[in-house]
């Protein structure tokens, strides 16, 4: 589930006896003083936190955790410092994270320092998820937010909701002369076929993700329909894609409120709906000391205005002050900046705000698919630093000092080229040169910790060389210098060994998890591959998209949908499947004058048949069984298909039919209401010794191993081409939704004007190509001892047909690594020696 509901907040006890009085100001001081001095320079920046904004830009790996949980802990004791201070007039420290796992780590470290440290009660904050946050403040106040918690149901809208599909279909409906320009795209001779075909990507790919990618960018900024239409008069496409996409989006957000359905964006704008009631504001604001951030890179812009709104309740004159009156606390802030806090640039510092924000600008790897945009961070980072209210976290004791000076290297050497490359490409193209917010990194070097530093084992010892650079001859020997490296490992010391296998796509990992698997059991390694479990959670799902075919298999739709699952499932080989579901009778029963199948449409087409008659043989309550076994599922995903089974089998008891079986199936899977049986536990599982973990760059964010591979880096992953899917080509060497997003953020970003749709697709690329830098910047920064990277000369196009070899270029960081550090690189002769 979402960490929408989580919420860690510490209740403010009755303390009147205890705290009638404040406490001695040198038992205060000087407590405070020890915590302070066992920080690093960044994390006492924080804790000298009185008033005010306060940017912390932080490395991976600085202790930012850490930092903000003493800061946190310090400013509650400075109140009870306070003449002024009286327990009922107390303010509370909000604190505001990403995941629940981090909400409840920050917890127990401020609870730490103030049981221990400081001898004070464990009250005085609040830990919150943003969405946590939102939801306390909504639910708080009813009437003004509009939220009926007991009557609305939570969904997180993709691709494949329902609510996005009726949207587009809808939209069809209502505009048939704008969706007949889309499916005739710059060419078209109106070939049946391929009429069909091409409705089969616009219903079905196109269109859901142009509304899904829309509607989160749109949404999370405050931009409703109505703007989307004005910023489309500004541009001239022929297609008119961003008034497709407000349309689309209109039709989404009325089936929302006729449904009495939510996302996570309403829980943001509900909150905001209170917090422009002068009243309700006052009291939201009248709890709060400040608000500390953490990963702020990751915020959206509405997620930043709440979170401003909040800190910003000190009237002029009253900023720091512990309760209502008196001459104490500490100095008034005034900060003048050179342009005011405005919707459009939500990140902006006001003087009479105590928000602190800190997060690192270079690990910012959700921006291309969630709402995510670090041009704030950066920029709130900026203005800070030009009135000397910017701190920085650059000492990190994670790893050893040759994985720093890699990751340094890596991070300067891709920002020079960058400049070089796109300033090219943009005198070739007549484009407006990059803006230097955009450049993949903000430039921050990592230093090594000083003598002395509180953490144990700080920049520890190297394993080998501490940084390996390999050059296999393809995937297999690739596995082969993988494994020896982990035997050897683990053979030195087998309960202890921390290590983690970093890539980048699921299909790359589960075909590791196969290929390594048998050694493992050798060897007793044990072997985790993080994937199984999102595999487990897509089950109702995959599920529901065969029954769906099963009981309409004429139907285009479920026809690919279906046929979706068994591609994902590697059940029949990558094809095309809108020219196989644009005529589903010819596909699943070709007449005799049809043209002979290929074999793999023959593949695809058999197990189709043979999944109609399962439904025609079989009694209904055995059909999801049946189903999970054909779709081969493992040990855990079958408990998970049992667990499915008999919840509907339950709610249909009386009225068994299909037509009951997926109307529950697809409740369970729009309402996100059904939980994958979890035979593991879930972030410290991925940590735990003695143990080899098989997971995805992005899931690795915020974790760290002693040892750490990488393989697998080749130019077309990372940094990756951005490339136009064949089947929607029609349309242009674009894509629509990346073109809306494009200029969605430049809108956003009060860009001179919004970009045409050539220069808005470049500025798409470069914003992908950043981001896949910074996620290999991420991925080489989990490793403490060692970091092992390789690049093999053969590898597939695809992960989808990993048996396809073919000469591959590595990824450009990769050689440059090599020329840097040649004491690091594997030559040949090593490489036939360790095979």
């Amino acid at each position: 589930m979402s960490d929408a509901n989580f919420t860690a907040t510490v209740p403010q006890e009755s303390l009147q006896s205890k705290l009638s009085q404040p406490l001695p100001v040198s038992s205060v001081a000087e407590k405070i003083s020890k915590i302070r001095n066992g920080l690093r320079p960044g994390q006492q920046q924080m804790a000298d936190w009185q008033s005010g904004p306060l940017a912390v830009s932080a490395v991976p790996g600085a202790g930012k955790s850490t930092g903000m949980a003493a800061a946190a802990a310090i400013a509650i004791a400075r109140q009870y410092d306070s003449p002024e201070f009286r327990p009922s007039s107390r303010r509370q420290i909000v604190v505001v994270t990403f995941t629940r796992s981090a909400a409840a780590n920050i917890k127990a470290k401020i609870r730490k320092y103030l049981r221990e440290d400081l001898s004070l009660p464990q009250t005085g904050f609040a830990v919150y998820t943003l969405h946590g946050l939102a939801l306390n403040i909504a639910s708080r106040h009813p009437n003004l937010s509009g939220l009926q918690l007991e009557n609305v149901t939570l969904i997180t809208p993709s691709q494949s909701h329902r609510f996005i599909r009726t949207a587009v279909e809808q939209w069809i409906a209502n505009n048939p002369g704008r969706y007949l320009r889309l499916l005739e795209g710059f060419q078209f001779d109106g070939e049946e076929t391929e009429r069909l075909r091409r409705q089969s990507v616009l219903r079905t790919e196109v269109l859901p993700e142009l509304a899904t990618t829309v509607i989160h960018e749109a949404k999370s900024s405050g931009i409703p329909p109505e703007k989307l239409r004005e910023w489309s008069k500004q541009t001239t496409d022929e297609y008119a894609i961003l008034s497709v996409a407000a349309g689309l989006y209109e039709q989404y957000q009325n089936l929302m409120r006729s449904r009495d359905f939510i996302d996570y964006d309403d829980m943001i704008l509900a909150a905001l709906r209170v917090l422009e009631n002068d009243s309700a504001r006052r009291i939201e604001q009248n709890q709060v000391l400040a608000v500390f951030e953490d990963e702020a890179q990751d915020s959206s812009p509405l997620q930043t205005r709440l979170l401003e709104i909040l800190a910003s309740g000190w009237k002029d004159g009253e900023v720091g002050r512990w309760g209502d009156g008196g001459d104490g606390g500490d100095e008034v802030v005034s900060i003048q900046f050179d342009s005011p806090s405005s919707p459009s640039s939500p990140s902006s510092p006001s003087s009479l705000i105590n928000l602190v924000r800190v997060g690192d600008p270079n690990q910012a790897i959700n921006s291309t698919f969630t709402p995510a945009d670090p041009i704030y961070f950066r920029q709130f980072c900026e203005e800070c630093d030009r009135v000397e209210r910017l701190a920085t976290m650059d000492q990190a004791g994670r790893s050893t000092k040759i994985i720093i000076d890699a990751a340094n290297f890596a991070l300067k050497w891709i920002n020079s080229q960058w400049s070089v490359v796109s300033g090219q490409l943009s005198a070739n193209k007549g484009l407006p040169t990059t803006d230097n917010r955009q450049i993949p990194f903000r430039l921050q070097t990592i230093r090594p910790v000083d003598t002395g530093d509180p953490q144990k084992d700080a920049n520890p010892a190297s394993v080998g060389r501490g940084l390996e650079l390999y050059t296999p001859r393809d995937i297999h020997h690739t596995v082969e210098l993988l494994s020896q490296r982990v035997i050897e490992l683990f053979t030195e010391d087998p309960t202890n060994t921390r290590a983690a296998v970093l890539v980048r796509e699921n299909r790359q990992g589960r075909w590791l998890a196969e290929a390594l698997t048998p050694l493992c059991k050798k060897h007793n390694i044990i072997l985790y591959d993080v994937g199984e479990r999102d595999r487990r959670s897509h089950v109702p799902q995959e599920i529901l998209a065969l029954l769906q075919f099963c009981d309409r298999p004429h139907s285009p739709d479920y026809l690919k949908a279906a046929l979706e699952a068994l591609v994902q499932r590697q059940l029949i080989p990558t094809q095309d499947l809108n020219t196989l579901a644009s005529l589903p009778e010819e596909f699943l029963y070709p007449g005799p004058l049809a043209a002979p199948q290929p074999e793999p449409v023959q593949k695809a087409s058999h197990l189709c048949r043979s999944l109609l008659r399962a439904r025609l043989e079989l009694p209904l309550y055995q059909l999801i069984s049946f189903l999970a076994l054909a779709l081969n599922y493992d040990q855990a995903e079958l408990a998970t298909a049992d667990k499915l089974a008999e919840r509907v089998n339950q709610q249909i008891a009386g009225n068994s039919s299909l037509g009951s079986m997926l109307s529950v199936l697809s409740e369970i899977v729009n309402s996100e209401r059904f939980e994958p049986v979890e035979t593991e536990d879930l972030e410290a599982r991925y940590t735990r010794a003695g143990q080899l973990t098989i997971i995805t760059m992005h899931k690795a964010k915020g974790l760290d191993w002693d040892y750490v591979f990488i393989p697998f880096l080749h130019e077309n992953l990372i940094p990756g081409k951005f490339w136009v899917p064949p089947q929607s080509q029609f349309l242009g060497d674009f894509t629509l939704s990346e073109v809306a997003r494009a200029q969605i953020r430049a809108a956003l970003h009060e860009e001179s004007e919004i970009p045409e749709v050539t220069q808005a697709w470049e500025v798409a690329k470069n914003l992908k190509t950043a981001e896949e830098y910074r996620l290999l910047y991420v991925a080489m920064t989990r490793a403490k001892r060692l970091l092992w990277m390789s690049a093999a000369q053969k590898a597939p196009f695809t992960w989808s047909k990993p048996e396809n070899l073919q000469e591959q270029a590595p990824c450009p960081v990769f050689p440059a690594l090599k020329r840097q550090f040649p004491e690091s690189v594997f030559s040949s002769a090593e490489l036939g020696v360790r095979s």
